[in-house]
Order: C-alpha cells, then structure tokens, then sequence
C-alpha cells in the first residue's frame, strides 16, 4: 500500500523562484524515485500555469471547495473580496478535514508553516524551515510582518512532528530562537533543478542573449533586490573591474533597487521564466551571492551546476552551500569584493580548479539523494 502524503503546494503554484523552486524540485525527484508513494498538492488556488506545469506527472492537485479551477473546472461561489480570506482559513485551519477525508498520512509544510490541528486529527507532520531571518535579523521587515511570522513559527514547531532545517545554520537558529531540542530536527539540504547543469543548445544562447540585451561580459546576480541581498555590494565593485564587465541581476525589484549605483553596466532584470534563467547562468562569466544573511543560498548551488566559479560574503551560511572552493568576503568590503570577482573571471590563476572543485562538492545536493533522506523521514514517522 502506497504511502500518502500532502504537501503544502502555494508557493509551488505561485512562486518563481526561491520556495517555489525548492517545492517544485522535491517533489519532482520524489515522483522520480518511483518509491510507492502518493503525492497530493494542496494549493489555496491554481496559481501560475506555467509553475504548476512544471510538476512531472504522478502527483495529483487538490484545491478549496468553491475555488474556481481550470484544472477541475469548478466555479468559484465566493466573490473576489471573501475568496482570499476563505482560501487562507482554508490552508490554515480547514485543510485538515480535507486531509482526514482523503486519508492522507503524513503532511509536509514545504514554507515554514503547517495547518493547525494536524496533532489532534491524527495527521503525522513535517515542516520544512528555510531560516528565520525575521527574528535574527528583523531589521529587514516591517514590524507586524515579523509579529506574525514568529507567531506561524511557534504554532508550527508545537505542530510539527518532526522539522526540516535546510542548513546546520538554520537547525541552530531554531534551537537557539525556537527553544527546542534538536532531536526533532533533521538538516537536509536543498537540490536544485537538473536544468541548470544541462547543456545549452547555441540557437537557444542567442535567443536568450537577444531577448534580454546582454552584454558580452557578464557577471550575474540571482534573487530579490532587497536590501538584505545586499548588491549594492557588487554594484558598488564594478568600476574597480574591467570596463567591459558588466553586473546582471535578476530578480524581483524591491524600492531598494532605486538605491544601487547608476550604472550603464548594471542590468536589472525581473519575471525572467526559469527555462530563460537556466540559459543566463550559462552565458555569465561568473556568480555573485553579496546577500547578508540566508537560511541556505541555492542560486550558489545553480550557478556551480551551471559551471560558475562563486563569489559570495560571509556571515551566514553561504560556506555551507558554495563549500572551500568559492571565494567568500566581508559584506561591506567593496574593495575585497571587487578583488575575489577579479580572481574568478575568464583567464585567471585557479579558476577551472576552483569550478571543478565546487561540482565536485555539490554533489551532496543531488536531488535523488534529498529526496531519498526525505523519504526515510517520512518512513520514520509511520
């Protein structure tokens, strides 16, 4: 008998990137390991067609009752001023008589968060935590923002049976601001998509390079542009680089993005689709990763299966995701900054060993391998 499992699917249907990817990726590489289990995704709407379409066949999509979908072809019942309010008491409280009446075994909180009354419906329950940047650093939020996230981090981890850290900086972080044992905790690193490490057929290069304008010479920067990411960092490196070098960065703008360094030589590029960033890492020179504080960084981990020797500051966890062989600086020396990017460009001392060196260490991020420690925690649980 197969086993059943429900995951929390909103970011996986709404997200681009960060929790969205890592979503997206667990599961795909659960349904390819062909195990005898059952996945369920629970989505509070449909989302994005072009992020849900990237599930592979095997997993089945669940919604609210009265969501319209374009999938089960139901109407909505609500009008668009209830509906958010309905769909978000639904993924916190209401889902768990969806997961009880579907027999569901075990439920899986891919964000930090689990419905609340899983223990008392007899539902086993995993939550996977990606950091807890809002309570180590909340500086970088408005202040109701993070009232309720540490009020969602509490519930849960009294919720869960057992937790997710993504990296032995995050586990910390949770025992340390969590006030629990670590027993319950188990550190399984993210994987990223097999895409980034495939080749790149030449038509598609240029495609990519024409839709989006890139420069010859490039180095690229993935991830919100938020304060906390820190690129002005880089941006502020460049003029002490080749003055042919440019600065890409792809990613969500924040108004913090009106504060970089005017530049002719910085891009900003936002709603990239992932196909077209799989591409951009390809034609980039190298990686920068300047952010401040992160709960694990898998744009690093994408950039090295791209082929990208790294550069990223330290303080946080990026040693544990670029591993010895990436280039790690303080993250307000412009100067140090600008002098790593000049040891990993094209024709430096190093460089292919460097490259060559970190593929070999993110090997321990295969996603067969994540998924296969996924599994055998949730075999521990039943």
């Amino acid at each position: 008998m197969k086993l059943k499992v429900g995951f929390d699917a909103k970011r996986i249907v709404r997200n681009g990137t960060g929790l969205g990817s890592y979503g997206r990726t667990l599961v795909n590489d659960l349904i390819r390991k062909g195990e005898d289990i059952d996945i369920h995704l629970y989505a509070p709407d449909e989302g994005r067609d072009d992020l849900r379409s990237q599930i592979i066949e095997g997993a089945h999509f669940h919604y609210p009752q009265g969501q319209r979908s374009k999938v089960k072809g139901r109407r909505s019942i609500f009008n668009s001023s209830i509906l958010p309010f309905f769909n978000s008491y639904w993924r916190s409280h209401g889902i768990v008589n969806d997961l009880k009446r579907q027999e569901v075994q075990i439920y899986h909180g891919l964000s930090g968060e689990l419905p609340i009354g899983l223990r008392k419906a007899g539902i086993k329950s995993v939550v996977t935590i990606h950091d807890l940047i809002f309570m180590r650093h909340p500086e970088y939020y408005h202040w109701i923002d993070t009232k309720i996230y540490e009020w969602k981090f509490r519930k849960t981890i009294q919720e869960a049976d057992l937790i997710i850290a993504i990296s032995e900086r995050t586990k910390q972080d949770i025992i340390e601001l969590g006030h629990i044992n670590d027993d319950r905790i188990r550190v399984i690193y993210q994987s990223c998509s097999p895409r980034f490490s495939e080749a790149v057929d030449a038509a598609r290069v240029a495609t990519v390079r024409q839709r989006y304008l890139l420069p010859d010479r490039f180095i690229l920067n993935v991830g919100t542009i938020e304060r906390r990411k820190n690129l002005r960092l880089a941006a502020e490196a460049l003029p002490l680089l080749p003055p042919d070098l440019h600065l890409v960065a792809v990613g969500r703008q924040t108004p913090y993005a009106k504060e970089l360094p005017q530049s002719d030589r910085l891009h900003l590029l936002s709603g990239v689709p992932d196909d077209d960033l799989a591409v951009i890492y390809h034609l980039a020179e190298a990686f920068v990763y300047p952010s401040r504080y992160e709960g694990f960084g898998i744009p690093i981990i994408e950039a090295i299966a791209a082929g990208l020797p790294v550069v990223a500051c330290s303080g946080s966890c990026l040693e544990e995701a670029g591993g010895p062989a990436c280039l790690y600086v303080d993250p307000d020396n412009v100067e140090g900054m600008a002098e790593a990017l000049q040891a990993v460009l094209k024709g430096s001392a190093g460089r292919d060993e460097r490259i060559r060196l970190s593929q070999e260490y993110i090997q321990r991020f295969r996603g067969l391998d994540v998924a296969a420690q996924v599994l055998e925690l949730y075999k521990e649980l039943v």
